[in-house]
């Protein structure tokens, strides 16, 4: 038995996406007739109609609109298959994509940063810094080689790349700290706290807030801890941020009887791992070894 190709499925897929033979000839420099000749055979081959004639156009069976479905999963992953195989002879990509979370330490960003441009000075870095969804979102767009942020994205599967330690904090001379006792949640709601706004354009969220009254938001962490410092307001800001903040009294932890401390795991993703070229993959080995180095050291506050 005679195999359809997968050229057939493409003629296929080009007459039902323009409309009938002749357009979709000249959309993909064939002659109709050649166009006719792939798919009647790939329905003798088959022995299913694929497409009927309504009036002077042709139209999909309900087989072929099955069959159709399937089709174009196999170009989309032909066409995969040939990229994946394009980068590899290829070699190195000129630009890795990179979304990061505006929580994750800055020092092992950094330092990731310092070692990547080390080994690969030619190759340029185009780096998102993104809030909440915004990372996932450039994920599940294939806008970003490679994300790392605190959520779980859908289908797709991530590597554990540290945990960031969120704090309570506000500034001392702050109404919260004059009460002079343990808090909870009902304190915290009579006073303004100051969140960072979800960078996602379709699915943004609002975490972390606690319906305060009088919420602030900003589109970056380093402004909702300059405004923290300033006695504006509250906030839950991640202990890296905060270490120097806290050791010097600018900064103080909230005395809550629960929530004050929470910890939120990071994620390392690729948007497509067989993609990933030579530079892709040294930036993702890059970043795991900053977060290894920054568990090693802890922020002083914490040292013996």
């Amino acid at each position: 038995m005679s195999r359809v190709t997968l050229a057939q499925w493409q003629m296929l897929v080009a007459v039902v996406d323009h409309g009938g033979f002749a357009r979709a000839a000249q959309a993909v420099h064939k002659s109709p007739s050649t166009l006719n000749h792939a798919v009647h055979k790939l329905e003798e081959q088959l022995g299913v109609k694929v497409l009927e004639p309504v009036g002077r156009q042709v139209c999909l069976t309900d087989a072929g609109k099955l069959l159709l479905r399937r089709a174009r999963q196999l170009i989309e992953h032909a066409t995969a298959l040939e990229d994946v195989a394009q980068r590899l002879s290829s070699g190195l990509e000129a630009e890795v994509v990179v979304s990061i979370d505006q929580i994750f330490p800055e020092a092992a960003q950094a330092s990731a940063l310092e070692t990547f441009a080390c080994c690969y000075p030619q190759v340029r870095v185009q780096l998102y810094e993104s809030v909440l969804n915004g990372g996932i979102e450039m994920l599940e767009e294939s806008r970003a080689d490679l994300v790392v942020t605190g959520l779980q994205a859908r289908d797709v599967l991530g590597e554990p790349l540290g945990s960031v330690r969120f704090i309570a904090v506000a500034h001392p001379g702050h109404a919260l700290h004059r009460l002079g006792r343990r808090l909870d949640l009902r304190d915290l709601a009579h006073y303004r706290q100051l969140v960072v706004r979800d960078s996602a354009l379709k699915q943004a969220t609002s975490a972390g807030w606690l319906k305060a009254e009088g919420r602030w938001t900003v589109g970056h962490l380093s402004t909702s801890l300059d405004m923290v410092r300033r006695g504006l307001g509250f906030a839950w800001l991640p202990e890296t941020r905060i270490a120097a903040a806290l050791c010097e009294g600018s900064l103080k932890a909230l005395p809550l009887t629960a929530g004050g401390v929470r910890h939120v795991p990071m994620q390392l993703y690729f948007t497509d791992r067989d993609r990933a070229g030579p530079a892709t993959r040294a930036m993702a080995q890059a970043l795991r070894q900053a977060v290894a180095r920054l568990e090693e050291t802890p922020p002083e506050h914490l040292r013996e």
